[in-house]
């Protein structure tokens, strides 16, 4: 069994909570910069002879450099869903919470628990990645400026300086968009997903790659039902006994991009997907409310996608109809 560290990370220092082959539990507060990373490694080199179970909650874009580096250091990683360290310091009846008591925290939940390693993503779905963040956050940024100028229809100057920002958020949009579309036709993996997933009448060419980047190109996952888990689609059930009966929701667990990604999408492929369409009306038949229809149609959309790259094959209407 591997020695655990428990990293507890912020945006400009990770505090460390290292478990020693004597038992003894050794602590340190690095700057969350590769400097510090360098630091870590270093730290952990001299207390411990070997490769440790390092174990970190999943923070965004601060917890990835760190976990690179001590992947790439030959460590085991396991990035951890906030919510399963929440509850399990919710189970230790935990009353204190410092950053130092949170690397502790996460250090015996990672030695109870055992998370699954995480496999670090290829170099070109990372830089696939960040370009598709980077689209999404434009888009967001040109949207909010649209909705600007709609607020204000008669103030010229201020009409003036909005569309003065559109145009460079949407020229940086299309520049992104290029430098994406560039990336990918260097690999020739992905451009062949990619082809594959545009196939699905409703998945266009950015979804194609926000699931890429998301979802199909970080993780090769053996089952559609993993992909759906991750993507936040699959349904959460409250039953127990014969009294509680609560209401079925959308699992707070899972990408909030990739559902975000896939809403759109869905309700175009209920308009032009055959098999969704056919899909929906059923669901309609059966008294189902929009949004039940609308997150099937989601899960359905993924199903098709998983189906189009497990059999390295284009959308055929005729399979996916007997399915």
């Amino acid at each position: 069994m591997l020695p655990v560290l428990g990293i507890d990370v912020a945006k400009a220092k990770c505090d460390l909570a290292l478990q020693c082959p004597d038992g003894k539990l050794r602590h340190k507060t690095v700057t969350n910069t590769a400097a510090g990373h360098a630091d870590l490694l270093a730290w952990v080199g001299r207390q411990v002879s070997g490769a440790v179970h390092a174990c970190l909650e999943a923070t965004g874009v601060y917890g990835d450099a760190v976990a690179l580096a001590l992947a790439d250091a030959g460590h085991t990683v396991s990035i951890v869903n906030p919510l399963a360290i929440s509850a399990y310091a919710q189970s230790e009846l935990r009353r204190a919470k410092t950053d130092r008591t949170d690397a502790d925290l996460i250090l015996r939940y990672c030695r109870a628990q055992r998370p699954p390693a995480w496999v670090p993503p290829a170099p070109e779905i990372r830089t696939l990645q960040a370009l598709a963040r980077r689209i999404v956050a434009i888009d967001q940024m040109r949207q909010q400026e649209l909705n600007r100028l709609e607020a204000y229809p008669t103030q010229d100057v201020v009409r003036e300086s909005i569309t003065a920002v559109l145009a460079e958020l949407t020229s940086e949009l299309e520049h992104l968009k290029q430098l994406v579309r560039d990336h990918i036709d260097r690999h020739p993996d992905l451009r062949g997903r990619r082809d594959l997933l545009i196939t699905i009448p409703g998945i266009g060419e950015t979804t194609a790659i926000t699931l890429l980047a998301e979802l199909f190109g970080p993780m090769p996952y053996l089952s559609v039902k993993q992909a759906v888990a991750t993507a936040g689609i699959a349904p959460g059930v409250k039953q127990s006994g014969s009294s509680v009966r609560g209401r079925g929701a959308l699992s707070s667990l899972g990408s909030r991009r990739l559902r975000k990604a896939l809403y759109f999408p869905a309700l175009a492929a209920i308009r032009c997907n055959p098999v969704i369409a056919a899909m929906a009306k059923r669901l309609e038949a059966r008294g189902k409310c929009k949004m039940v229809i609308v997150v099937a149609a989601m899960r359905r959309l993924l199903h098709l996608a998983f189906g189009v790259l497990k059999s390295n094959r284009p959308f055929d209407l005729s399979i996916a109809l007997s399915d």
